[in-house]
């Protein structure tokens, strides 16, 4: 291959590079509006940050499943115009999500009356999406399905660790460890349960995700 074809190819990788990039960027988590706060301070990757009131709309989910049993499903409907208004909400980021306190029993054979067929325990949780303040402050719609609500998420002050991947558990557990020992070390005690949180389309590649794990300090 000669030294012009070379550089064309390279030239032509270049482009592609950024047309790919610019393309992610503008119909991923940069599009949209996110939840505002405050940065108190920051080490690396981790932060102290305070934020205001938001306006949640949440459905309850089976957390190990991360939206795949049908919760994303129901907020994404509510945002487009399953709600009693049959308005139209932007979508925002982050998605939140939180453990439950109670285990569900998933019933694994398709006969459920089935004696023999096998149960498993899985983690309750809940999922929600962030109201667009501009919405909020005008009184955001009310869901039209049973298993969706809307809630207030109080403000106040959060100590955060920031991470990129998929959300596995393992990738969450040394997470949060990580954050608790942080805060150990600048004394911060939790007074609230961890949050999760995501900010991008499921066809985000992992090295470009932003995830983070946020718990409530005094």
């Amino acid at each position: 291959m000669n030294r012009s074809k070379m550089l064309s190819l390279g030239i032509t990788a270049v482009c592609l590079g950024f047309v790919g990039y610019y393309g992610w960027k503008f119909t991923s988590r940069n599009a949209y509006e996110s939840a505002r706060y405050r940065v108190v301070s920051s080490d690396g990757a981790f932060e102290v940050r305070d934020y205001a009131d938001l306006t949640l709309v949440t459905t309850a989910m089976r957390f190990d499943a991360q939206g795949n049993d049908g919760s994303f499903s129901r907020l994404f409907r509510y945002i487009s115009g399953d709600n009693r208004q049959q308005q139209k909400v932007a979508m925002t980021t982050p998605v939140f999500m939180e453990r439950g306190s109670a285990t569900l029993i998933n019933q694994t054979a398709s006969d459920q009356n089935n004696a023999s067929s096998s149960k498993a325990e899985v983690q309750a949780g809940q999922m929600a999406f962030v109201v667009p303040a501009a919405v909020a402050s005008g009184g955001a719609p009310q869901p039209g399905n049973a298993n969706v609500e809307l809630r207030e998420r109080e403000g106040g002050r959060f100590a955060v660790v920031r991470f990129t991947g998929r959300m596995g558990e393992e990738s969450l557990q040394q997470r949060e460890s990580e954050l608790r020992r942080w805060m150990k070390q600048q004394n911060l005690t939790a007074t609230g349960p961890v949050e999760y949180a995501g900010y991008d389309p499921p066809w985000t590649p992992g090295f470009l995700r932003r995830n983070e794990i946020l718990v409530r300090v005094e």
